[in-house]
């Protein structure tokens, strides 16, 4: 009895009463008794944590896109090589991106840091270039759309479109002339496929026209949509000629008498690329700079199965750009009184994004093996193509939907990749032309018309 009545004693003690009579006057104070007086161990734990706040504040993990541990597949040097893109684009690029995105320019300042970083024309042998894997080019672009799609686009023009047609396409003397200053970035290049009214029907529709005239050639027509060439100094111009039928590729100079072109204003994608619209009227070009190996579409399309790879990736950094700022949203961002990555409806938004995310990444490394085997085909590279456009328009789509008004401002770093993805999912072949080219290959039938 004296033991009940000294702990009675001491609790009274404890009791601040002012407070406990502000309390009364908000709940009944026996009823409150009551209830707790039911509570068994752990449920009085539980109340206790809900009351105190007494549940200590975990430090959130590092955001870790690389979910299935890919990089663990690469050598040292090649993980080392990633890293340092990576570090030269969060230190150069991405700093800078909105302010230019917003103003529809090219930062031409980043041309000499580029050079610098040297990963220009990184898979070509020879000509000053690397000579690395497709699979390291593959994660260079991804580690370039992670940060900004449209400096991406830039160097994928460069690095794989205009050198790679000279590469693939052209002769020694030209790919000795060209290549290491295009490598060096000296000299930037573009890349002329698409027209005004033939985008798609480019296989078998082109109406920019090339004729032979003794020692020159003669071009005709328009190309729209050519990324860099408003300062490219030369443009891969690819065009029909009128005496065999046969798409032939050329090299055709800036100060090219006929070549002209004027910048595509008012996109609401890309913004930092250059894309233009090119006028050839009786553009002259010597049959110097004529690609030799480039006399049907079929070694266009050599390039284009090179490059859709590359945009595959280029998807796959995208993707990954809008799904790490998202998630490191959720975890700042406070509502209710606790970050909203605690919601069970942010966290089912999130992992959909990872696994689209994750299963994009498993497939371009697959696709990059496969071209490192020389086994790439068109239909691989049409597929990957495909899915990972769609998947990255799923991931940047929710990126903003978790980041509710906030997602529409550029200050966020999601909105870019939400506009940016729309021309990545559009160009090197649309979803439903790159689906017929796998339809083709599985059913044996063609549905082209």
């Amino acid at each position: 009895m004296l033991d009940k009545m000294k702990n009675i004693l001491k609790l009274i003690k404890s009791v601040d009463f002012e407070q406990l009579e502000k309390i009364s006057k908000k709940v009944d104070l026996a009823e409150v008794l009551g209830a707790v007086s039911k509570m068994d161990e752990n449920q009085l734990k539980m109340a206790m944590k809900m009351l105190t706040g007494s549940k200590k504040k975990k430090d959130p993990p590092p955001i870790n896109a690389d979910f299935y541990d890919i990089s663990a597949k690469l050598s040292e040097e090649d993980r080392a090589l990633q890293m340092k893109v990576r570090s030269f684009l969060e230190a150069e690029i991405k700093p800078i991106v909105n302010k230019y995105w917003l103003h529809d320019e090219f930062p031409f300042e980043i041309i000499p840091k580029l050079r610098e970083l040297n990963v220009c024309g990184y898979v070509y042998e020879g000509y000053g270039c690397a000579g690395g894997t497709s699979l390291m080019d593959g994660i260079i672009a991804a580690e370039f759309g992670r940060v900004d799609p449209s400096i991406a686009t830039f160097l994928g023009v460069q690095s794989g479109l205009a050198m790679g047609s000279i590469y693939m396409c052209g002769s020694e003397e030209q790919k000795q002339q060209w290549l290491p200053d295009m490598q060096q970035l000296n000299k930037i290049g573009a890349f002329g496929l698409t027209e005004p009214l033939v985008g798609s029907a480019t296989a078998g529709g082109l109406t920019t026209t090339c004729k032979r005239d003794g020692d020159n050639w003669i071009l005709n027509g328009q190309k729209k949509w050519i990324g860099n060439s408003t300062f490219s100094d030369i443009t891969i111009i690819w065009a029909r000629d009128l005496d065999d039928q046969q798409v032939k590729g050329f090299i055709v100079r800036k100060e090219n008498p006929g070549f002209s072109v004027e910048k595509i204003k008012d996109k609401m994608a890309l913004r930092i690329v250059q894309n233009g619209l090119i006028t050839l009227t009786d553009c002259v070009v010597p049959e110097s700079d004529r690609l030799p190996n480039a006399n049907s579409f079929k070694d266009t399309a050599k390039v284009l199965q090179m490059t859709r790879a590359g945009v595959a990736w280029m998807a796959v950094g995208c993707a990954r750009g809008a799904y790490e700022n998202a998630l490191d949203y959720t975890i700042k961002r406070e509502q209710f009184g606790k970050p909203i990555a605690s919601f069970q409806l942010i966290q089912n938004h999130l992992v959909e994004m990872l696994s689209n995310l994750t299963a994009m990444q498993t497939l371009v490394f697959r696709l990059s093996e496969l071209q490192d085997d020389d086994k790439l085909k068109d239909e691989h590279a049409s597929l990957a193509k495909v899915f990972c456009t769609l998947r990255m328009r799923d991931i940047v789509s929710k990126a903003r939907e978790v980041m509710g008004g906030n997602g529409i401002l550029l200050e966020y770093n999601v909105a870019r990749f939400l506009a940016d993805a729309e021309a990545i999912y559009s160009y090197e072949g649309t979803k439903e032309i790159n689906s017929l080219i796998v339809g083709r290959s599985i059913t044996g039938i063609s549905a082209f018309v």
